[in-house]
């Protein structure tokens, strides 16, 4: 794999940036969401099936792509993945109408999804004896696309002409870039693999069972709350803090990202299972600790808590998949992680749709210190399970 890298010395930090980028995508609708409720009339249920639209078809492509890559390359799907995020960023200049905003984050968690699986692979190919430290700067790299992209967004949005159109030109220019440099990157993956196009079978090894369901629990609690955050409640702190300018809602959410990306990049001597207990347990914490931090209708104790969050969230959420890869058997390496992320998404989906529900029949403010609460038991029931698991290691 030399070869690659010593005649493109950038190909690694492409990828990676690609990888930034595509996430950043993901998020940079979020202090959106609040324009298309006010001038289209938009439910909170509505606003979470636009979100979880995208968490749908992102789980799709994560259990396909990787077979893809395997048999095509890289390159193919990661350039074909940036093609669809930009017709995805079209579908949302020319969006009218819901089933519009649908199309276009379907399209995105598609290319996201085949993004972040390929992406992954890359990384490996280029550099493969950097196997943990491609996985930890992938993460960073995740959280700090989200925060940029969903800053930038709100920034646009709150000061630039047209704000359900100029931040999307602004995030389809780059994407071009990106998908330029591609163009010009050398294929990584020298050794394709001939066969059949599959779908990935989600399967957990038996000896690895209760270590994968303190894994998976801990980043379904993580996960669920990243889909609230990102499409609930950048409205609900404008609404209880009186703030409603869009760049304060992209800080809270882009604060919360950043917080995450650098507890990931310096926290890696903590050992992975404790680095996931210590932060199931912080999160649970932290998510309690917006309820109050809300009722005090004050941006600073808001965006304090959302950084406290994201600190949580990134010591849990980089500790579980650390441990997991550390325990999962290579050659069961593909279905496990099928499993994981089938899990991951899916409680990115259906919790942020219940909670669209219940907040369209209740109202936000009322819903949202019930879920909190929810979650937060989900987090505690992942740090007892690493305890547990600790304690019987121990004891073997």
């Amino acid at each position: 794999m030399a070869p690659v890298e010593s005649g493109q010395r950038w190909a690694y930090g492409l990828v990676l940036a690609a990888t930034g980028v595509a996430l950043g995508v993901s998020g940079a609708p979020a202090p959106l969401y609040g324009i298309y409720e006010t001038e289209w009339h938009l439910s909170p249920l509505t606003t979470t099936m636009v979100f979880a639209v995208y968490a749908v078809a992102a789980l799709g492509a994560v259990l396909v792509s990787g077979r893809v890559s395997d048999v095509v390359g890289r390159k193919p799907v990661i350039v074909g993945a940036f093609a669809t995020m930009i017709l995805g960023l079209v579908a949302f200049l020319l969006a009218d109408s819901v089933p519009m905003l649908l199309l276009a984050r379907a399209l995105h968690g598609a290319a996201v999804g085949a993004t972040v699986v390929a992406g992954a692979a890359a990384l490996l190919d280029l550099r493969p004896e950097r196997g943990a430290r491609s996985g930890q700067l992938s993460g960073v790299a995740f959280n700090v696309g989200m925060a940029v992209a969903v800053l930038g967004s709100a920034a646009l949005a709150q000061y630039a002409p047209s704000p359900l159109r100029t931040p999307y030109v602004v995030i389809a220019v780059v994407c071009l870039a990106v998908a330029a440099g591609m163009l010009a990157l050398r294929e990584p993956h020298t050794a394709r693999v001939k066969g059949r196009i599959t779908i990935a079978k989600p399967a957990v090894p038996q000896e690895i069972r209760a270590d994968f369901w303190f894994s998976a629990i801990g980043v379904m609690a993580a996960w669920s709350v990243l889909g609230v955050l990102l499409s609930l409640y950048p409205s609900l702190a404008a609404a209880e803090t009186g703030v409603h300018n869009l760049l304060f809602g992209g800080v809270v959410v882009a604060s919360t990202a950043f917080a995450a990306a650098m507890v990931q990049l310096f926290a890696t001597r903590i050992p992975a299972r404790r680095a996931a207990i210590i932060g199931d347990l912080g999160m649970a914490a932290a998510l309690l600790a917006t309820v109050p931090a809300l009722a005090t209708r004050q941006p600073v104790a808001v965006l304090i808590a959302g950084l406290v969050l994201g600190a949580t969230f990134g010591l849990g959420f980089g500790g579980s998949l650390r441990h997991l890869s550390e325990v999962v058997p290579p050659h069961r390496r593909g279905e496990t992680m099928s499993a994981y992320y089938l899990l991951a998404y899916s409680a990115m989906a259906l919790p942020t749709l219940a909670a669209g529900w219940a907040a369209t029949t209740w109202g936000l403010s009322t819903v949202f210190p019930w879920f909190i609460v929810i979650v937060a038991v989900a987090c505690l029931l992942a740090a007892l399970l690493g305890v547990r698991g600790s304690r019987s290691s121990t004891a073997r």
